[in-house]
């Protein structure tokens, strides 16, 4: 008996198999069958908000050929510049402009992206499709309300639920805009140019054409990259999700209302991230690999128990009061100025494209070399206080609550012209980290990196404006230059004379020139400190 029941339940169960695979059989051929039709694609319908919307995928060439850009939607033609592609502003026009304008500048590095980057990967797109009879306020499907009595979208469902169909995108009658993807769009159209053509002209933001061109043989030569594999780009799928331009009992206006509301709340969900987030989540910038590296290593920076934490993970900027030494995005930008000047090649070729990361072999080179400056770091008198101080006395200054020592060492600009300086003076002209350090622990005990808010300072009208009684960015370049000729000297005469001027007319307010005494003297008496 028993025998007699297991054998039913095997051939129960074969049977089920049998009936699973014809069906997946079955199931195949539908979906090649469907699949192969040009005017139909199949998607999966979804519902949010009260908005109805399908998601499929397509090939990057189809989303080139047969996506415009919104601007170009037919209700937006009286303000559209076809030379730019964009909605030219104007009292008319704000009410009707869906779109922040188009940046062209940035097509080139979208293109790189896609063209080098073998893991490269777009956000799915958002999409409206459009019918002619949409602008024309006598068409039939139109009623006599001026209420539509049918949507632009043609959906045909596969199952009882409506959840999965074929959405019909026929080319002869209905036209499709990009609501959210424009800049990915442009970067598609781009690549597919490049690709025809073999080259790209770069343009300015609003279209205007560089005298520069991104070329296939580039790629090739700079990044490596197979020409079969750039022409099969083209052919990779894309997600992308289609919303109506106008849905059944609704107006003109209700309509156009709805696609631009859908617009605006795409784009204030999606909160760009903050630069240290980016260098926190960047695999291909060498240098934010070695900063994340030292900063979660190295004895001056690491978390450990009892002791705040010594890194802004988020912000660029310290506040006054806070006990962070530095900021992840300074860490970052301290790489790049100090390993930028022996390993040049890390940098992208140039402005706004994406750099390739390193080999492992030459990011552990970095590391090493990186580790070792935040040894030397470690060492400044300045630095050791933190064994038992926190950093706000350091970086107040003395006229701010609480008083301080107003100490470069503490702000994030300082740190950053100090390792640029340290880059330059290592690997451009040959000192060693020993001999530069012995210098800098006796100008930093002799108080030379302090009360940079009096004249005695060496960066009073450097890093410290007087006027607006704050640190200030603008001079980080000629603090680089102090720092290499303290440190290291200058042989050049023109060289000597035109640092001492930057530095004079950085002491000018109002043409008034502060000595170092704190008085006022010409500007030609101010002159330059004694190297160390």
């Amino acid at each position: 008996m028993i025998d007699t029941t297991s054998e039913q339940n095997r051939n129960i169960s074969q049977q089920y198999l049998e009936n699973d695979n014809h069906n997946q059989q079955a199931l195949s051929v539908l979906l090649e069958q469907f699949l192969g039709k040009k005017d139909q694609i199949l998607v999966q319908q979804t519902q949010m908000g009260g908005i109805e919307a399908y998601v499929g995928s397509v090939t990057l060439e189809w989303f080139a050929n047969r996506v415009q850009f919104a601007s170009a939607l037919p209700l937006l033609q009286k303000k559209y510049n076809p030379e730019t592609e964009n909605i030219e502003i104007d009292a008319d026009s704000i009410d009707e402009v869906q779109q922040r304008p188009l940046d062209w500048s940035r097509q080139a590095p979208l293109v790189q992206y896609l063209a080098a980057r073998k893991n490269h990967k777009f956000p799915p797109v958002l999409v409206v499709i459009n019918q002619p009879w949409v602008d024309n306020p006598q068409a039939d499907e139109w009623d006599s309300e001026g209420i539509a009595k049918k949507a632009t979208t043609d959906f045909t469902p596969l199952d009882e639920n409506g959840t999965v169909g074929l959405l019909n995108i026929a080319e002869e009658n209905i036209s499709i805009y990009a609501l959210d993807g424009q800049h990915r769009l442009m970067g598609v159209k781009g690549l597919l140019e490049l690709i025809k053509t073999g080259k790209l002209r770069r343009c300015k933001k609003d279209k205007t054409p560089n005298d520069s061109f991104i070329t296939l043989s580039d790629l090739i030569e700079h990044y490596q990259v197979n020409e079969n594999y750039l022409h099969n780009i083209p052919q990779e799928k894309i997600g992308i999700e289609f919303i109506c331009a106008v849905n059944a009992g609704e107006t003109y206006m209700e309509a156009k209302r709805r696609v631009r509301s859908i617009f605006v709340h795409v784009n204030l969900m999606a909160a760009p991230l903050t630069k240290g987030q980016l260098t926190q989540l960047n695999e291909d910038d060498g240098f934010a690999i070695v900063a994340r590296k030292i900063a979660v290593t190295h004895p001056l920076l690491e978390d450990k128990e009892n002791r705040k934490e010594r890194i802004n993970w988020n912000s660029a900027t310290v506040a006054t009061n806070s006990t962070v030494l530095t900021t992840l995005q300074a860490l970052q930008d301290m790489s790049e100025r100090y390993l930028g000047q022996k390993f040049p090649h890390w940098k992208p070729l140039e402005k706004g494209l994406i750099p390739m990361r390193p080999d492992d072999e030459e990011l552990q080179e970095g590391i090493e070399d990186f580790r070792e400056l935040f040894d030397y770091l470690a060492s400044l008198p300045s630095y050791k206080i933190l064994e038992h101080e926190d950093t706000p006395v350091l970086r107040r200054f003395s006229f701010e609550k609480g008083g301080g020592e107003g100490n470069m060492l503490f702000r994030p600009v300082s740190q950053v012209a100090l390792a640029q300086a340290l880059g330059i003076l290592v690997f451009k002209k040959g000192f060693t980290l020993e001999a530069i350090f012995k210098k800098l622990r006796k100008f930093d005990r002799q108080g030379g990196f302090s009360e940079m808010e009096f004249p005695h300072s060496l960066w009073y009208g450097v890093l410290y404006d007087p006027n607006k009684k704050r640190v200030q960015v603008a001079g980080k370049d000629l603090a680089v230059k102090l720092l290499v000729y303290i440190v290291g000297g200058m042989t050049e005469k023109m060289e000597v004379a035109a640092l001492r001027k930057a530095l004079a007319d950085a002491r000018t307010m109002e043409d008034n020139t502060i000595g170092f005494d704190g008085k006022l003297v010409e500007q030609q008496d101010v002159g330059l400190p004694a190297v160390l």
